[in-house]
């Protein structure tokens, strides 16, 4: 196994461990998933290894049913490095999981338009929390 030999020799991550080339991206592709779980159930497995952000439980167009994998985002990178090492090969409800970096997510379009309309909601300064009327 690659990280046994890497702790073999002493190579720490941030200095030529082969995890350093995905440096540059907080999102992990998780395989083998259980057909049965849903996004609140990955984020649960996921978020041992640090602050989940994003999830993305790919599903069938059509039926609407996972697929059994999904791309996750932790606030921090080093979060990946923990997840890779832990998760890959981790059997859930009989299915083995496999968990590796991603070098380049893009994220889908329907996130995207609804990351846009978030964005342009809160900048409008209308909060409907804070219509107290003491009057």
């Amino acid at each position: 196994r690659i990280n046994a030999k890497e702790l073999e020799l002493g190579i720490e991550v941030g200095a030529g461990s082969w995890h350093d080339e995905y440096a540059d991206s907080a999102y992990v592709n998780v395989g083998g998933l259980p057909f049965e779980l849903n996004e609140g159930d990955v984020l649960t497995i996921m978020s041992q290894f640090g602050e989940v952000v994003d999830v993305n439980l790919v599903r069938d167009a059509e039926t609407g049913r996972s697929r059994g994998f999904a791309f996750v985002a932790y606030e921090d990178q080093r979060s990946t490095v923990l997840a890779v090492d832990n998760l890959n090969g981790a059997k859930v409800l009989g299915r083995t999981l496999r968990v590796d970096h991603v070098a380049k997510y893009n994220v889908p379009t329907r996130k995207r338009k609804r990351s846009r309309d978030d964005r342009a909601r809160d900048s409008s300064g209308s909060d409907d929390a804070d219509d107290d009327d003491d009057e």
